[in-house]
């Protein structure tokens, strides 16, 4: 019998215990934005919308939007209009100035050019588009090892991998091919302190490579997957750091 590979699933209490960081480390995205007073802002891929917060704490009018709806819950408890919409199937007509995404992006990878087309159509003309998500290279070491433990375990990898990191060149392409004009596009390396170590980020962020192996096996291939990081991602104090690689963007419509 073959066993069921889950797609990536969203814990909002596990998410605020171990990946705090993803959205304090959105601040300079959010400056990037510069939301104003008055503004309508689509916040894509809102999580439990820390960030979200913020853009209205600005004047904005701020909507989330996130596949998760556990995260959409977390995010309506603090007051934010937020909805369960599949980013892939955007909705929204000419209503917005601005959309604004951070950390979120490298994980709608069946189709990113149907995301960028959205985002497109959502935005008024003029309109702009501010957002970070992992670039090539991001998480690399952890990505090797979490395939390479795989292997060990008899299962192929290369359908697993949740994420989509695009080098700047290619994510120019994309958004200048939906009719975008880039502003701003830099590829940022970013060495991430882990608050719960190693293994806090794995059971957030890597369910899809967890769920592949038999339960019976899954702490194991665990424990395996960051003995193979150890070397390169803890230091001597046992601090375990991620090779992050940010890809972050300023894009705007043109006028008509």
């Amino acid at each position: 019998m073959a066993l069921e590979i889950q797609s990536q699933q969203w814990n909002s209490s596990r998410y605020e215990e171990n990946a705090r960081f993803v959205s304090d480390l959105g601040e300079p995205v959010v400056a990037l934005l510069n939301p104003q007073p008055g503004e309508r802002i689509l916040d894509l891929g809102c999580g439990d919308g820390v960030l979200t917060q913020k853009i209205a704490a600005r004047g904005a009018e701020a909507i989330g939007v996130d596949a998760s709806a556990d995260m959409i819950t977390a995010a309506k408890r603090k007051g934010i209009d937020a909805r369960v919409v599949d980013a892939h199937q955007l909705e929204f007509r000419a209503e917005f100035d601005a959309v604004f995404s951070n950390a979120a992006l490298h994980w709608m990878k069946r189709d990113p050019d149907a995301v960028v087309q959205g985002v497109r159509r959502a935005l008024k003309a003029r309109g702009r588009f501010a957002a970070e998500m992992g670039g090539h290279g991001n998480v690399a070491t952890i990505v090797v090892a979490l395939c390479g433990t795989l292997e060990n375990y008899g299962v192929k990898a290369a359908a697993i991998i949740p994420w989509y990191f695009p080098s700047l060149e290619e994510y120019r392409e994309r958004l200048e091919r939906a009719g975008f004009q880039v502003q701003y596009i830099e590829l940022i390396p970013r060495p991430t302190p882990l608050p719960t170590g190693m293994r806090g980020w794995l059971e957030t962020f890597a369910i899809p490579f967890i769920s592949s192996v038999p339960e019976d096996k899954r702490a194991a291939f665990l424990d395996d997957v960051a003995e193979r990081l150890r070397p390169a991602l803890c230091d001597a104090s046992g601090q375990w750091t991620a090779d992050y690689v940010r890809l972050r963007f300023l894009a705007r419509l043109p006028s008509d």
